[in-house]
């Protein structure tokens, strides 16, 4: 009998990640599966209920809600910055990704929402915060802890 994903199991398995719309927002290449040990905090809550129970061999595709993905979006994650804060030479628009530094000195992306010549307007709030997601997944091999 194969070993079951519990809690602690390293588990390797190729996934896609997608929108309700079917568009794709990542997966593994054919040739690299992922690793990932179930319980260590990496994968999100639904992700994880997901992969709970199958063995290798087996496949599952399940919609997960933004609550147990990426959580819904944080309005005080929406951060006004003084357009003099950005280096003369960026080239601002809408949906750019750039990186900033918190208070830690830890990089944190956000995504340009609006700007004029007094702010720009930043989200920090994950890119998948308040969507649904398509999580299919294919279990290559388990290994209990």
């Amino acid at each position: 009998m194969s070993a079951v994903i519990e809690k602690g199991s390293k588990v390797t398995l190729h996934f896609s990640l997608k929108l309700d719309d079917g568009s794709l927002v990542d997966s593994t290449p054919p040739e690299k599966p992922a690793s990932l040990i179930i319980g260590d905090g990496n994968l999100p809550e639904g992700f994880e209920e997901t992969l709970l129970g199958l063995s290798a061999g087996e496949d599952r595709a399940s919609r997960i809600p933004p609550e147990k993905a990426f959580g819904m979006p944080n309005p005080n994650n929406v951060q006004r910055i003084p357009r003099g804060s950005f280096a003369s030479g960026v080239e601002l628009e809408e949906g750019l990704v750039m990186s900033f530094s918190d208070a830690a000195n830890s990089e944190l992306p956000g995504v340009v929402r609006a700007f004029d010549d007094e702010a720009v307007e930043v989200d920090f709030n994950h890119p998948l915060s308040g969507r649904h997601l398509i999580f299919e997944v294919q279990i290559l091999d388990v290994q209990t802890p």
